[in-house]
């Protein structure tokens, strides 16, 4: 079922479940990048900070994240998200 975009942006939405990647895909590419920026993933990016998301147009890669401290992290257009560091990353369902 899906979420309506005023549910995702409701502070009481928390994720149902958590599983860690298992393979490499342009989601987990985007994923590991909202976590090294310090956010479960772009629902909770978009709610604490209420800004569009930067994307590269070629891949859809996340272009720009800014942190918590309000400094940014800028990422390549090109995968970042290496095969050792797959498993770490996070998926949420909702």
């Amino acid at each position: 079922k899906k979420m309506s975009c005023a549910a995702l942006l409701d502070d009481k939405v928390r994720p149902k479940s958590m599983s860690r990647a298992k393979k490499w895909t342009d989601e987990v590419e985007n994923l590991y990048r909202f976590q090294q920026a310090g956010y479960r993933d772009e629902v909770e990016y978009k709610r604490i900070k209420q800004v569009q998301i930067d994307r590269w147009p070629e891949t859809g890669f996340v272009k720009k994240l800014e942190r918590r401290d309000n400094t940014f992290y800028y990422y390549n257009r090109k995968r970042e998200c290496e095969d050792k560091e797959v498993h770490k990353v996070k998926v949420y369902a909702y």
